[in-house]
């Protein structure tokens, strides 16, 4: 039996499983999660998770950071992964075609939505149906971007670092909250740059939250502020904004759901995704009774001119978040069949 290992590697939790050659996606023989950060590095949770008896043949990973040469530096995360020095450490054969890929997480996500059954998936927006590109977004400890390419057969995946592009301020409220994150991030010594990732992510929502305190001067509710120093304020603020239990946590979460979809608009008219878009990550299924109003609809179809475009593309929510383990699966499984057509 031929056995892949297939990763997703993110800011917060790092997934693992191993299957086989022909093994369902939703029934890996074994599989595990792990906090990214408890760990130095992406080979020491492979370390563990790994059993004595395992005899891998193809292993691929998606990591949250742009892939070079076949190294990694994390975005999230303090690590270097590099390809070589795994390969070696999950004692595969060094051969050509590689038995080990590294992609970029939201590659891997692109590529496992694609297998995806349509239960799996939240519809925003019906739009038209038409072949074509698709723009992916996924909102967690980061916001990542990738692509779906349309070459007039199949879609194929591609990596972008499109998060990490400058925040736009649309009026002046978006105008001071530049100049607050700014100063957030330059008092920290993290340079001055402002990203979307910064803004449209988890950790930016407890941004959004904070702004309104101090810079608004809104008061949240008092079980809220019970809870603020303990625990994930993200998470918090999420919860009880869309319960509606706190005035603050709701407005941060409107807000939240502007900015998100402004930003998936802006991806998917660069990219022309006539295909539609999918929104993946752990905070979009969180927050959908939001982002299936009209705060996220009407900052997503406003671009002037394209308006009416902007109306007929599908938007969807990806609801499982095993859709970068997916994908890596897939790569892992993809390399098996390129070294064997390179056998014949």
């Amino acid at each position: 039996m031929q056995v892949v290992l297939a990763g997703d590697i993110g800011g917060t939790k790092t997934h693992l499983a191993l299957y086989s050659r022909d093994q369902p996606l939703d029934k890996p023989l074994r599989a595990a999660s792990f906090v990214s950060r408890r760990y130095e590095g992406l080979a020491e949770i492979c370390a563990e998770f790994l059993q004595p008896e395992d005899e891998l043949d193809a292993a691929a990973f998606g990591i949250a950071g742009p892939v070079l040469e076949g190294r990694v530096v994390t975005t999230n995360l303090p690590w270097v992964i590099e390809a070589e020095a795994l390969r070696q450490a999950l004692n595969l054969a060094a051969d050509n075609p590689p038995r080990l890929r590294l992609l970029n997480d939201l590659e891997a996500m692109a590529l496992g939505a694609l297998h995806l059954p349509p239960w799996s998936r939240h519809q925003l927006q019906a739009g038209v149906r038409r072949h074509g590109h698709i723009a992916v977004l996924a909102a967690g400890t980061g916001l990542g971007q990738a692509q779906l390419f349309w070459d007039g057969v199949r879609h194929l995946p591609g990596a972008t670092e499109g998060g990490h592009v400058e925040f736009a301020p649309a009026d002046a409220r978006e105008f001071k909250l530049l100049a607050y994150v700014r100063g957030r991030l330059e008092a920290q010594q993290l340079g001055s740059h402002v990203s979307w990732e910064r803004i449209a992510s988890g950790p930016g929502l407890a941004l959004l939250f904070q702004f309104l305190r101090q810079e608004e001067g809104m008061e949240p509710a008092a079980e809220v502020l019970a809870q603020i120093d303990h625990g994930d304020v993200s998470a918090l603020v999420g919860r009880y904004g869309i319960e509606g239990r706190c005035p603050v946590c709701s407005e941060a979460v409107r807000w939240f759901a502007r900015l998100l979809g402004r930003q998936a608009g802006n991806w998917a008219l660069s990219l022309m995704a006539v295909g539609g878009v999918l929104i993946g990550g752990g905070v979009a299924p969180k927050l959908l009774p939001a982002l299936s109003g009209s705060d996220f609809h009407n900052a997503f179809i406003d671009k002037g001119r394209y308006r009416q475009l902007m109306t007929e593309l599908p938007v969807h929510v990806i609801l499982d978040e095993k859709a970068g383990l997916y994908g890596a699966v897939i790569a892992a499984r993809q390399l098996l069949s390129a070294f064997e057509s390179s056998a014949n």
